[in-house]
Parts: structure tokens; C-alpha cells; sequence
């Protein structure tokens, strides 16, 4: 990767420095997602059939076929995927569930109930959202983990109904995970036409409430563009789009342990990136010479090493400012790898989830350490919390006055009213304090 100086860069050098992948903000992708869009609002199972087929080659039934619930996979179809899945890798599901259960059990909504004055009593409480829809990544790298990173908190949460959706052929650790998990709505549909459907639904996909998960560029604008659409009422959990690392190491760190966590983000698509931040020249080449020859035995060595093109190692006076230019960045997950990482870490205010230690790799957060790996991308770590339980969950205040607590509250709203022009606001106070007069 280019080693690049911060302090000798100008100013809009360094935002350069911190721009994500090339790949991304394609001026044609918005033209090109929404066409999809509207085809599937438009046209339902029809339009997903015709995609399936141009982006994923599958032909699931012919078009004009009466039989829709070819989308769905059925419980033989789900009992056969669950049996070709290898025991090894199913007690690594379970061991890898019990932990994400632990973790994101630990989150249950405690209500809220107070008295703020005589009188006058305030609760927050918080239902479960009725509707989710779970977009599980497919393609190349079948994401397994994401199903448990999805599900499970929906199932915690009391969720009643959980769609899952990922692109055909649909791998059967995918399916036996889901399954796993309580779901037993499975389609095979994946892309910006997968989240259309969850948005307006179909005849064989149900809209929902609220879609999770993350993709690449093409379903990350489909969220976005149905989370504005006036045509439907769905939100979405978070801009969460194609990966990325930033490391934070000092000159105690593994090179080799550096070079490996890199390659794990590099290799999930072209588009991703990773970063270095570092006070060592040393480690900086170091890690480079790690990079090559690690890059030469992997199987995904291609996409790695396209993602390695749009991305870069950044060398600063001290950790004070590697925390500084992680903070202007904003990862979606962030390594420490230093002597004492939870100093560095009192500096951080923005990432999606954090790694500290040299024996805390990103991986163990992907899969078993138990958080959530649904994170905010492209610096949205600034303001976008990563996923948990209270996703899930729609928050809703509750109040409630007696007479009395009217009487001692009644006056300020009325002055409060009064100066903001609403006089039907004063009114509605007024009426009811005159009656306690009577």
C-alpha cells in the first residue's frame, strides 16, 4: 500500500487520503438502482424473476407460471439445505449463536417510569417492530454470520414476523442458520430488487417495516431510495455498505498479524478498504512485505488486491494523532493493535466497533465474540450507532397528569403557548384548569 505523511500533507490532501474506494459514488448507480425499483413496485414477482435471472442466473420458474411461491423455499427444500451442512460447521453456528445470544440478551429494554413532578408521571416504553426484513449477502461469500447477526436480535426483540432474503442459489449454511434462528420465511432474492420487494412487497414477498443488513453499493442505494420513496412507509437500520478497516499499531505491533486483519476486509469485495495508521516507518514497510507474500496464498487473492488499490498506510507523530485521523475517518471497525490499546481507545469517538489487542482480530467480532457486525460504513461511524437490540424496537414516551399535577404544570405551558402564538395550545390547558375551579 502508499505510505503517506500526514503532517506533509495540505489540507485537502489529507481529506483525499480519507476518501473511500473509487468504486464507490458512481454517478449512474442512483439511474440504475431506481430503475430497479420501479420495475419491481411496479410488476411484483414478474420483475424479480427477470433479475434473478439477468443478475444471478437463476431461472426459478418460467415468468408466466402460476406458480409465485417458487421464491420461497418450502420446509423440504429447508430440511434438505439444513442436512447437507456438515456437523463441524454446525456446532460453530451454535457456539457462535450462544454467545451473539448472551451479548445481545444482556440489551433487553429496561422500562422507564418517574414522577418529573407532583402529579405529572413520564414512562418510556418499547414494543418490538412488527415487520423486519433480514437482506442477507450472497454472491461469492455467502455471509452465514450475517443471519446471526440479523435473526437472532430480531427473535430477542419478540419480532413476529422475520423475512430473510438472499440471492439464488441460496447456500445451505445460509439456510440452515436462518432456520436455526426461528426463521422460516427463506427467499431467493437478492440486490436492489430484494429490498424493493421487502419495501412494497409482492405477491409472494410481504412488505415490512424496517430492512437490515448490509450489501454492496446497488443495495445500499435501494435503502436508501425506499427509505424516501412516498410510495411506501419502510425505514432501514443503517448506511451499511461495502467493508472496511482502519488499524491503529505502534512499533510493537505484528506485522504479519497486521497484514492478515487488512487482507481479511480487503477480500470481501474490490470495493472495500483498509487503512493503516501507524508511527512506524519500519512497521509500515513491514506490513507491506506481509501483505505480498500473505496476498500470494489466498484463494480471493484477485478482489484483495483490487481493494489494496484504494486503499493506503497513513504515518503520524504519535497515537494522540493516529486517534485524530481514525475519528476524521470514522471505520467501520477499528483495530488497536498497540502496547497499551485501551489508552488509545479513551481518545476514539467514532467507529463501528472496536478490536483492541494483538490477539483481538476483526474476525472474532464477524463471527463468535458475540457483538453485532452490522456496522456503519463510508464514515457514517460519526453518528450511526453499530446494530443491537434496540434496532429491533420502536421507543414511545408515555404521560399522564392528574388534577393536581395539571394545576401546578398548567401555568408555564400556557406562558409557553402563549409566546409561541399557539393559542389553541393555551386553550386546551386553560379549558380544563377553569373546570377545576367549578
Amino acid at each position: 500500500m502508499d505510505i503517506l505523511t500526514w503532517a506533509a500533507l495540505s489540507a485537502d490532501e489529507q481529506k483525499a487520503a480519507l476518501q473511500r474506494s473509487p468504486l464507490i459514488g458512481d454517478s449512474g448507480l442512483e439511474q440504475s438502482v431506481r430503475a430497479i425499483v420501479d420495475a419491481v413496485a411496479s410488476r411484483g414477482d414478474a420483475a424479480l424473476k427477470e433479475f434473478n435471472q439477468k443478475f444471478d442466473g437463476a431461472k426459478l420458474v418460467n415468468i408466466s407460471s402460476a406458480n409465485i411461491d417458487s421464491l420461497r423455499l418450502s420446509e423440504s427444500e429447508i430440511s434438505a439445505a439444513s442436512a447437507r451442512v456438515s456437523a463441524e460447521l454446525k456446532a460453530a453456528i451454535a457456539q457462535a449463536m450462544a454467545n451473539i445470544d448472551v451479548f445481545h440478551s444482556a440489551q433487553q429494554f429496561r422500562p422507564i417510569e418517574i414522577e418529573t413532578q407532583a402529579g405529572v408521571r413520564c414512562e418510556l416504553r418499547s414494543e418490538p417492530i412488527e415487520k423486519v426484513g433480514l437482506y442477507i449477502p450472497g454472491g461469492s461469500a455467502p455471509l452465514i454470520s450475517t443471519v446471526m447477526m440479523l435473526a437472532l436480535p430480531a427473535k430477542i426483540a419478540g419480532c413476529e414476523k422475520r423475512v430473510l432474503v438472499s440471492p439464488p442459489p441460496i447456500n445451505d449454511a445460509i439456510v440452515y442458520a436462518a432456520s436455526a434462528c426461528g426463521i422460516t420465511e427463506i427467499y431467493q432474492v437478492g440486490g436492489a430488487q430484494a429490498i424493493a420487494a421487502l419495501a412494497f412487497g409482492t405477491e409472494t414477498i410481504p412488505s415490512v417495516d424496517k430492512i437490515f443488513g448490509p450489501g454492496n453499493r446497488y443495495v445500499t442505494e435501494a435503502k436508501r431510495l425506499v427509505s424516501q420513496d412516498g410510495r411506501c412507509t419502510v425505514s432501514i437500520d443503517m448506511p451499511a455498505g461495502p467493508s472496511e478497516v482502519l488499524v491503529i499499531a505502534d512499533s510493537d505491533a505484528n506485522a504479519q498479524f497486521i497484514a492478515a486483519d487488512l487482507l481479511s476486509q480487503a477480500e470481501h469485495g474490490p470495493d472495500s478498504q483498509v487503512i493503516l495508521v501507524t508511527d512506524s516507518e519500519p512497521l509500515a514497510q513491514a506490513v507491506n512485505q506481509a501483505l505480498a507474500s500473505q496476498l500470494a496464498a489466498l484463494p480471493r487473492q484477485e478482489i484483495a488486491a483490487t481493494a489494496l488499490k484504494g486503499s493506503r498506510t497513513i504515518l503520524v507523530k504519535d497515537m494522540q494523532e493516529a486517534a485524530l485521523v481514525s475519528n476524521r475517518y470514522g471505520p467501520e471497525h477499528l483495530i488497536i493493535q498497540t502496547r497499551f490499546p485501551r489508552d488509545v481507545l479513551k481518545h476514539i469517538r467514532a467507529a463501528g466497533s472496536v478490536f483492541l489487542g494483538a490477539y483481538t482480530p476483526e474476525s472474532v467480532g464477524d463471527y463468535a465474540s458475540g457483538t453485532n457486525h452490522v456496522l456503519p460504513t463510508y464514515g457514517y461511524s460519526r453518528a450511526v450507532s453499530s446494530l443491537s437490540l434496540a434496532d429491533f424496537s420502536r421507543r414511545f414516551t408515555v404521560q399522564e397528569s392528574s388534577a393536581k399535577g395539571l394545576l401546578g404544570l398548567g401555568q408555564a405551558v400556557m406562558t409557553l403557548a402563549s409566546n409561541e402564538l399557539l393559542d389553541a395550545h393555551k386553550n386546551a390547558v386553560a379549558i380544563r384548569l377553569a373546570s377545576l375551579k367549578d
